[in-house]
């Protein structure tokens, strides 16, 4: 095995490339095609050919100042070549000097250099357009996109840029404001599929398929998801919500809908007047019907709907206030019912929540149990299985210390009880910076009672390698005279006993130590026991077994 420290824890380069990109715009006179722009122009905006050179531009043709292909060559007294614009350019805005040797220049002292410009446009060039193969000198580049039929063109009729060579059919068959028959009412017309009346469209609340000409009908009466105001909104019930979730609201605000009920009968008694009736609520309404907390009645319902004076039924609207009467009672009655209802809910559900908690309470102590009978079974060869392995070591790699525990297992019945430490150290950590360290810990078991202490015995720890068995394995004795083999006083002893350096991460990555981003750990432990200090009788203490 590798060799491990076993210790006692106590805690823009011009190169020739040609560059390609979008086509130059179209500035040439007669003479040269592409390239030739007057003095003023030049002198403007214009840089270089950005166009794709076959075979590539040689660097003696490239701006210094743009690294694109000399447009306007010009040269210097002091011999560097560079486009018009670009050099009026710069010595406009950075001064009159050189760009590359610092020397005085002014725009006098250019002259154009028309043997390289020639020499340019008789370069080989690719057209720009994406599906277009062909080459030709850069002098014809910009008749040849004028013809190209890879160029892109817009669209007159919806202005979208399609490929020349496809514009007919895209007028033809795909244009969304091409004049075509309507498939429903056979109008020839542009966009008609946005207002036929026949048309199929979806509902924008729950997604129905319907003709338009029913739309409007279908938001206002039917659609489940379509917002609509509370029946008491006339009484002032400000809440609106789904249709689907009217329902509940009327079932669940009836104290406050008496409420408005109520606050709407004591200003009609003292105004003698009635609600017109469209703001009437629905005279077929049943509180039975499917309407946040309760809230409480200032004073009973029934004696502020008796209260109205007599006079107020002189108007001609007893009729309206009688049935406001009637739906004041069935509301009172059936409060009382949900009161009752909900006092028996609730004491269930107190009973249920107390049951519950009890289940839990018996459901972890079983796993408790379980998780002790299955450490119990180990006698002393446990093997930890470290999951999710890459998430551990990103978590070092971003420099976060990452400590992770095993569940506790027993070196045999009766045994002591331990528990393996890994630790992954931060690449900051001094003398051990991105180690594995691995570590016993003793735990309470339920024989220290009869189980010698210190703890001694013969520890092997081994990252196992899951293909071919070569496992990574450190021996290491134990030390009676530290505490971390003394007798725990709490769950878990906080001093361990291993190695700091155990495994270099890089390590993991040279064999099979990882498989399905799960690590295995396996700690064999042979103790050595005072038999005259056992107290269970006829044990007999568990000899050296074989590695697994």
């Amino acid at each position: 095995s590798a060799m491990s420290q076993s210790c006692c824890e106590l805690e823009k380069d011009g190169g020739g490339g040609a560059c390609c990109g979008a086509v130059v715009p179209a500035c040439a006179d007669k003479g040269d095609g592409w390239g030739t722009l007057s003095s003023h122009e030049a002198g403007a905006h214009t840089q270089g050919y950005d166009v794709e050179f076959d075979p590539p531009l040689e660097s003696k043709y490239e701006c210094p100042i743009c690294l694109m292909a000399l447009r306007e060559a010009v040269q210097t007294p002091c011999g560097h070549r560079f486009c018009r614009g670009c050099i009026e350019k710069s010595l406009r805005d950075a001064g009159q000097k050189c760009p590359v040797d610092n020397e005085v220049l002014t725009e006098d002292q250019l002259f154009p250099d028309n043997f390289a410009k020639r020499e340019i446009l008789s370069l080989t060039v690719r057209c720009p357009n994406q599906g277009c193969s062909q080459k030709m000198e850069l002098r014809h580049l910009e008749a040849h996109v004028a013809e190209c039929v890879f160029a892109m063109v817009v669209c007159v009729l919806c202005h979208m840029s399609v490929c020349k060579s496809y514009l007919g059919q895209h007028e033809a068959q795909e244009c969304p404001r091409r004049l075509v028959p309507c498939m429903n009412c056979a109008c020839p017309v542009v966009y008609h599929e946005q207002e036929c009346p026949l048309a199929n469209v979806v509902c924008d609340y729950c997604t129905m398929e319907l003709i338009r000409d029913q739309l409007q009908y279908h938001c206002d009466m039917d659609c489940p998801r379509a917002p609509v105001a509370c029946t008491f909104s006339p009484f002032g019930c400000p809440e609106k919500m789904q249709r689907s979730d009217l329902a509940q609201h009327m079932q669940e605000f009836t104290q406050m809908h008496m409420r408005y009920m109520a606050d709407s009968l004591r200003s009609l008694s003292l105004s003698g007047s009635l609600l017109p009736a469209s703001e009437m609520p629905d005279a077929n309404f049943c509180p039975s019907r499917p309407v946040p907390g309760p809230l409480p009645l200032r004073e009973p319902l029934a004696g502020a709907a008796v209260a109205a004076p007599a006079s107020s039924l002189h108007c001609g609207c007893s009729g309206s206030l009688q049935h406001l009467r009637e739906t004041i009672q069935q509301l009172e009655a059936r409060l009382v019912r949900q009161d009752h209802q909900l006092r028996e809910l609730s004491i269930r559900t107190e009973t249920q929540s107390g049951q519950v908690g009890e289940l839990k309470r018996q459901v972890r102590s079983l796993e408790e149990s379980a998780r002790e009978l299955e450490a119990q079974q180990c006698n002393g060869i446990y093997v930890w299985k470290v999951e999710n392995f890459s998430v551990y070591q990103r978590s070092q790699e971003a420099g976060q210390p990452v400590v992770i525990h095993s569940p506790g297992f027993y070196t045999g019945r009766p045994g002591y009880k331990l528990c393996l430490r890994l630790h992954l150290q931060t690449p900051s950590a001094p003398r051990c910076a991105n180690y594995i360290s691995l570590f016993v810990h003793t735990m309470q078991g339920q024989y220290d009672s009869q189980l010698s202490w210190p703890f001694q015995g013969t520890i092997r720890l081994a990252i196992l390698d899951q293909a071919d068995g070569n496992h990574h394995t450190e021996v290491m004795e134990t030390k009676p005279d530290l505490l971390a083999f003394q007798r725990p006083t709490i769950q878990r002893n906080p001093k361990g006993f291993g190695y700091v350096t155990f495994m270099h991460l890089s390590a993991l990555r040279q064999k099979d130590y990882l498989r399905d981003d799960t690590l295995l750990v396996r700690c064999e432990v042979t103790p050595r026991f005072d038999v005259s200090c056992i107290r269970r009788e006829g044990f007999q203490p568990r000899g050296p077994e074989p590695s697994v």
